[in-house]
């Protein structure tokens, strides 16, 4: 049975999820507004210990390879990397966005519509891709500054645009008003997410 932990690290909320044969056992989570740095190694003990499992018992260690904080996935991934090591264990980085976009799809996103995951980059600024809701990438990953207009080029193509992430919160008061767009609001990186879909 392939045992997967998972860290997730990109944004203010560390967490961390153990998934067998890709359904998930159990997860926490953190919101941490400085360093994960204390939290995550005792959070992952916790964890661990909560499933009656031992480090030992892991296949593998998914990572958050972002896009996102810079010192919150550096700290996640040299965590999954001394594990990884001490384990001789593979380590597998996932997209924060792929993740998200995985777990929409159960949504029932509407067959015309476009996934639009984006993660808070400060200011008007995201990380965001673009997907249908089969997950083929219609647009890369790459930053934007939020202005009205930013979907312009999408909204006539797609009948409805579906944005999530922490980035899609400071979204809502740009789109709110209009009708193709729809929020997901509880949707947000999370190691939930990443386990799933690093075992597919």
């Amino acid at each position: 049975m392939i045992t997967i932990l998972s860290i997730e690290t990109a944004t203010s909320i560390c967490s961390v999820a153990v998934h067998q044969e890709g359904r998930l056992l159990a997860s926490a989570e953190l919101y941490l507004e400085k360093s994960h740095s204390s939290s995550l190694s005792l959070l992952i003990e916790q964890l661990i210990s909560h499933c009656d499992l031992h480090l030992a018992d892991l296949n593998a260690i998914a990572v958050s390879g972002g896009p996102g904080s810079y010192t919150g996935l550096r700290i996640g991934l040299s965590t999954a990397k001394g594990l990884c090591y001490a384990l001789d264990i593979p380590l597998i980085a996932v997209s924060s966005l792929d993740a998200m976009s995985f777990h929409v799809q159960h949504y029932g996103p509407e067959q015309n519509g476009l996934l639009v995951p984006m993660i808070d980059a400060r200011r008007m600024e995201v990380f965001y891709k673009a997907l249908s809701p089969s997950l083929k990438e219609i647009e890369p990953l790459s930053n934007l500054i939020l202005e009205e207009n930013s979907f312009d080029k999408f909204t006539e193509k797609y009948s409805t645009l579906y944005l999530f992430g922490n980035g899609a919160e400071k979204a809502y008061k740009l789109y709110q008003q209009k009708g193709n767009f729809k929020i997901l609001e509880d949707v947000n990186p999370s190691a939930k997410f990443l386990g799933h879909l690093a075992f597919f």
